[in-house]
This record gives structure tokens, sequence and C-alpha cells, in this order.
């Protein structure tokens, strides 16, 4: 599969759905997602700073809700930040074991910004589908939280500002990431039969422990998700 790297939005799939999807993001709906607050964050929100993080959560439907993730600088030195999550939803979606996930992503370019697409429940079961902070900027970060296994992946693809695909499949002995349609790691140690978390899509901030926080002149920072879908086949993953 050639994505491009650079330049103009990746369109969804015209194709409808495989019959074995259980999940389309649709990032408007109310039903779905829940904006603002986590609980990943300390009493779900709005700040989370021992985690290197200057996210200030916000509900406000401009940070999240077009799929357009940004983070807007606050007189305070912190950053609106726009999260959401399947949690606390009126649907609840959670992955499941052999669940296959895929989106589109556009990489922000601006230093300090960290995107993610992850999972969490209940203090743990974190599975990173990815993220990336654009002063390494050929690099994406994959981690197996449950079962502690990462891959730091450089790639020509991955560029700040490029659109790049993403597969992640939740196999009960084994999680592999795919990139632009080529399979980049298999940990072999999956996430278990019994495994399931909610779905969380962010823009967080650094605050410069671990990487580098905004410049100063830097008011205004986004990344962009599309075609987040989710599959259930019906055997388990690998």
């Amino acid at each position: 599969m050639n994505e491009p790297t650079t330049g103009a939005h990746v369109p969804a799939p015209r194709d409808p759905p495989p019959p074995d999807t259980v999940f389309t993001a649709d990032f408007g709906s109310t039903a779905q997602w829940v904006a603002g607050r986590s609980s990943a964050y300390p009493d779900d929100g709005p700040v989370n700073p021992d985690d290197d993080k200057l996210d200030y959560l916000v509900a406000d439907a401009d940070h999240s809700r077009s799929g357009v993730f940004r983070a807007t600088r606050r007189p305070d030195g912190d950053w609106n930040t726009g999260l959401l999550t399947t949690e606390g939803s009126d649907e609840g979606f959670t992955l499941e074991t052999g669940d296959v996930l895929q989106a589109r992503v556009r990489l922000p370019t601006e230093t300090g910004a960290w995107p993610a697409i992850w999972t969490w429940r209940d203090g743990g079961q974190e599975i990173d589908v990815f993220e990336y902070h654009p002063d390494n900027p050929d690099l994406l970060e994959f981690t197996n939280h449950v079962r502690h296994a990462n891959r730091y992946l450089r790639d020509d693809a991955v560029q700040p500002g490029a659109w790049v695909h993403l597969r992640t499949e939740f196999g009960r002995r084994s999680v592999v990431w795919w990139l632009n349609g080529t399979q980049v790691f298999a940990d072999r140690r999956g996430v278990g039969r019994r495994w399931h978390a909610y779905l969380i899509v962010n823009l967080s901030v650094c605050a410069g422990r671990y990487h580098p926080p905004p410049a100063p002149e830097t008011t205004e920072m986004t990344f962009e998700v599309s075609g987040l879908v989710v599959r259930r086949p019906a055997q388990d993953g690998p």
C-alpha cells in the first residue's frame, strides 16, 4: 500500500466496512465518545503533570470533535488539549482480544506535540497503537504496557505533517503493528485471552522532561485522525 508522506488529506475508504467491523469512529458522536476527561488522568483530569504533560483537558468540540485534535496555549502556561475516550460513554465500547484497529493519522509538526491512540481500563491495560514526538521526526513508538514490550520504529514515511496508515492487531499471544501496509513489529507477548480496554485518542503537550516543550512562539498544534475502525474477526488474533 502506497501512502503519501506529505500533502493533502488521505480520504477515508469508499467501500463499505467489512462485515466483521464492530466500531466505526464518529468523533462527533456523544454516544460513542466522552470529551475532556479520562480515568488515565488523576481524578479524571483535567491535568496530569506527573506524566510530563502540560495538558488541561477541555470538552470544547473545537479541540477534538472534528477528528482534528487540537492543543492551544493558555495564559497560565498550560495547554488546553483535546481528548476523546469511549470510557463512560453511552455505548461504552471496549477493544477485546483478537480485535484489529485501523486508522489514518496526520502527524503534527510542532515540537512539544504528543499525539497518541491508546487503550486504558482500571488503571492500566494500556496498549499504545502509536505515540509520536516531532523532535524525533522519523520515529513512531509502539508499546504493549500490559506485557512489557515496545518498539521504536524509524521509517522514511514518518515525518512531521505526514499521513500514515496504522493497523494494530491485539492478539492473545502477540500484538502486531503495521505501518502503511507493512508489518513492522510483533511483540510475541500479546494481551492474554480475556483482555479488554477502552479506546483513547488525544493530543498531549510535553513539559520537557523526556521531550522538548513547545517553542515560546508556538500557540497551537494539531494532529488528525480519520477512518478509524475496529474489526472483530471470527477467530482469535495471532
